[in-house]
């Protein structure tokens, strides 16, 4: 019993639990900037694209 005692007390390793929380948080941040970033970034290179289509040399 003491050693259960012992282990549920000890916090070794919480700062690995932190980080890895941490970690996680940030790249399903960076995930979710990237996806909404997308859908601007294909609609702003269509239309650069439609203008460019009617450039004569």
């Amino acid at each position: 019993m003491k050693t259960l005692k012992t282990f549920l007390a000890s916090d070794d390793g919480a700062i690995s639990v932190d980080w890895v929380v941490l970690a996680a948080a940030a790249v399903v941040l960076a995930a979710l900037i990237s996806s909404a970033m997308q859908d601007g970034a294909l609609g702003l290179a269509n239309a650069l694209a439609g203008f460019m289509s009617n450039w004569t040399f």
